[in-house]
């Protein structure tokens, strides 16, 4: 969204088509037929074949395959071997069911044969959103947008959830209010995507708690997948800056799990860019209902059991300056400059765990 000549403002954001509701996987065919697909290439994880194997019991002979290779960060290799085993079926559309991994995957195919992607989220990373792709080679992950990669359907099935751990489901669901954080200080907001970067928090802020006192709440797991819905589409329409940078680098370099790096950078990146972006620290603080919003994300995610140490979920100490190194170089565009003295700062407490200062 900008403001044209005139001082209109002009929004011409890019949505998939979005199904929402309990048991609306069962619409999986109908959404098929709309985009004229007959031949589909089911994607999912080793871990979760059984996910892909429901949804070719469900297409029937519209399925021409299984592919259970996807993997956190998507290595090239991976997509390169997914990419071929689409041409050698055939295939005119991929089906996507899964987290960020999965539909991570999807896009690598879509970005080398323009195939249309239909994504089920069981997460709530937030990644369906948007045309936004990652690959990781040789400990490097690079980033780019396309519209080639944009999800055509998505369908939201909150039932699909209720098998998530309470542990993943608040690492993820952190995961996707991160893109709404910085979405509200992107240089691109917009009142669209801030709307939505509100309320995408606030769900998620009321929907969290609720999932981990009871893993079965399906009211709860729908206000979650609302949320990162929500999310998702203010990463789809606005820049992003230092916390995806850092979890880009983070995850490339240290090959450190998504959703909990992104838990743990986020209140540190927050407070990086307080001083600078005092508005959005302001509306972030009111959509989680604390008066500071570094400290109140750390302490949400700490309540609910996620972790708050990059230490403790594999990074090393000696791996700082490194990171520090790759992360100030062709960084995103960000509200409070990017210094390397202050990164190793950021770094040094997120690896320890240490409570944010918005003064850090």
């Amino acid at each position: 969204m900008e403001r044209n000549s005139n001082g209109e403002w002009v929004f011409g954001g890019q949505i998939p088509r979005i199904v929402f509701g309990i048991d609306s996987l069962q619409h999986l065919p109908r959404e098929m037929a709309l985009l004229d697909a007959t031949r589909a290439l089911v994607l999912c994880t080793s871990s979760r074949r059984e996910n892909g194997e429901r949804i070719a019991a469900l297409i029937g002979d519209r399925c021409v395959g299984i592919f259970d290779e996807a993997e956190m960060h998507v290595p090239v290799v991976i997509a390169k071997k997914a990419v071929a085993k689409a041409a050698e079926l055939a295939a005119d559309c991929v089906i996507a069911i899964g987290g960020g991994s999965t539909i991570g995957l999807a896009k690598a195919i879509a970005l080398e044969s323009s195939l249309p992607v239909i994504a089920i989220p069981t997460t709530y990373s937030g990644s369906e959103m948007t045309p936004i792709f990652g690959m990781t080679e040789s400990g490097c992950k690079t980033t780019g947008k396309d519209v080639r990669v944009l999800p055509r359907t998505v369908l939201y099935d909150p039932s699909l959830t209720l098998a998530l751990r309470a542990g993943v489901s608040v690492t993820s669901g952190i995961n996707a209010m991160a893109h709404a954080c910085e979405g509200l200080y992107a240089a691109d907001a917009n009142p669209i995507t801030s709307m939505w970067a509100v309320e995408g928090l606030r769900a998620l802020t009321d929907g969290l708690p609720r999932v981990v006192r009871n893993t079965a709440d399906i009211d709860a797991r729908s206000e979650c997948l609302y949320g990162a819905w929500l999310c998702g589409a203010v990463l789809g329409n606005a820049s992003v800056g230092l916390h995806h940078k850092l979890c880009h680098t983070l995850g490339g370099t240290c090959n450190l799990p998504h959703a909990e790096t992104h838990t743990v950078v986020l209140p540190h990146a927050l407070a990086y860019n307080a001083a600078f972006a005092p508005e959005a620290l302001r509306q972030i603080a009111d959509a989680l209902g604390v008066t500071d919003a570094p400290q109140g994300l750390f302490d949400l995610a700490k309540s609910l059991g996620a972790p708050t140490a990059l230490k403790d979920i594999g990074m090393q100490e000696n791996d700082i300056d490194r990171c520090v190194e790759i992360a100030v170089q062709n960084p995103y565009a960000n509200p409070a400059p990017i210094e390397a003295k202050r990164l190793r700062v950021l770094l040094e407490n997120a690896y320890h765990g240490r409570r944010p200062s918005s003064a850090a």
